[in-house]
């Protein structure tokens, strides 16, 4: 065994064991109701060569990769486009793009003022939702119950997708028109895969498919796998970002999944969960910049500040007629949760030079500190709504007995 693969399985093991443990911190901590996200994070960071130097955060780029993908894939599987034509869809994109516009004229300011290199980066990394990361926390907390959780899943799947768009159109290596080209081209490879299984369907090859789902060919499971491959690897041949290529497959999916779509999205949970995305969030902490935010805390203070407003502001106000006040609070704090694509645009920022070190680091600091803090203020509020109304209801059922 080379030494170089030796080197490569310690970190992967120092990875897994962090993935493993995380889970038991939780549980050892229910009221502090820390999201397992952070955990991982903080993980990767004591185990990262800035700490103790017990793993290197490039000896499993690739695995890292592929778990940035499975994070987007399991994303933009629970996008349902028929939201976008509804009511909460509509109010989503008006909603982003007024914090699109916001975030142009805050951010332009703070490059005037010399704090920001280059405005598109940062101002994008603002409009952010981080829904991948979300809907584990959500769905573990049932805050997606009734019309709510349309209104949840409309939004988080426009602040990730709009800003992907974005990212692949104005930061891509292409260029601008260039970028919007190979974006279309993308859009519609993704949708020839996903017409490919209806031209088999009722014949042998969709037998085949459904009987082995199950059993040790796992056939549908390593077609989805394939699928998320090779729209990574045409992403990248277009040169566009890992996440548009992972969160179309997610989309793609929905219509692509033969057999039983319930069982493969248990056994895409498990792959996901269970082992690639773990080692994303452990790696992204291992490569987290803590000089540059010990240096200038005040950054990430700002940062985490924006996130909170730019997205905040335009849900609060746009949604008056749509949710009660507790709810679009709840809201609030939801669509302001960013870390995923925060990691992804710090990383193209510094490769392209356009993102100054200690704004990437402040940026992913802020996302980290937004993953920590703002899910928990949302379920705290949804749980305090969710009894009020029990109270309410109760309260009626006795007048009307007592009547």
């Amino acid at each position: 065994m080379g030494e170089e693969l030796t080197r490569a399985l310690e970190s992967l093991f120092v990875v897994a064991l962090v993935a493993a443990l995380a889970p038991l911190i939780v549980g050892l901590l229910p009221r502090a109701r820390v999201p397992q996200v952070v955990v991982l994070i903080i993980g990767g960071v004591v185990v990262g060569p800035q700490v103790l130097g017990l793993a290197e955060p490039e000896s499993i780029e690739l695995l890292s990769n592929v778990g940035l993908g499975f994070l987007f894939l399991l994303a933009g599987y629970e996008l349902e486009l028929a939201l976008f034509r509804q009511r909460a869809g509509k109010l989503a994109i008006v909603a982003w793009v007024t914090s699109a516009v916001f975030a142009a004229g805050v951010v332009g300011a703070l490059a005037a003022m010399g704090l920001v290199h280059a405005f598109v980066p940062v101002a994008l990394g603002l409009t952010t939702t981080a829904l991948g990361t979300l809907l584990p926390i959500l769905r573990d907390n049932n805050v997606l119950r009734g019309s709510f959780g349309s209104y949840v899943l409309a939004g988080g799947a426009v602040g990730e997708f709009f800003p992907i768009v974005a990212i692949a159109i104005f930061l891509g290596s292409n260029g601008k028109f260039l970028g919007l080209v190979s974006l279309v081209a993308v859009a519609v490879i993704a949708l020839g895969i996903s017409l490919i299984p209806k031209l088999g369907r009722g014949g042998r090859v969709h037998q085949v498919l459904t009987e082995g789902q199950d059993a040790t060919a796992q056939t549908t499971l390593r077609w989805t796998v394939a699928m998320l491959l090779l729209l990574l690897l045409i992403a990248g041949k277009f040169g566009l970002d890992v996440v548009l290529g992972a969160f179309l497959a997610g989309v793609v999916l929905r219509r692509w999944a033969p057999g039983d779509v319930h069982s493969l999205e248990l056994k895409l949970d498990a792959v996901g969960y269970g082992f690639f995305i773990p080692i994303f969030f452990v790696t992204s902490g291992m490569g987290l910049d803590l000089r540059s935010i010990l240096h200038a805390p005040g950054r990430l203070i700002l940062f985490f500040l924006l996130l909170l407003v730019v997205r905040g502001l335009p849900t609060l106000l746009l949604y008056r007629s749509a949710l009660p006040r507790p709810q679009r609070v709840e809201l609030v704090f939801i669509m302001a949760t960013a870390l995923p694509i925060l990691v992804a645009l710090s990383e193209i920022g510094l490769k392209s030079g356009t993102m100054l070190p200690e704004n990437a680091a402040a940026l992913v600091g802020a996302g980290v500190l937004s993953v920590l803090v703002f899910p928990a203020i949302a379920v705290a509020i949804d749980r305090r709504y969710a009894a009020s109304r029990e109270t309410v209801t109760g309260s009626g059922s006795e007048v009307r007995s007592d009547q």
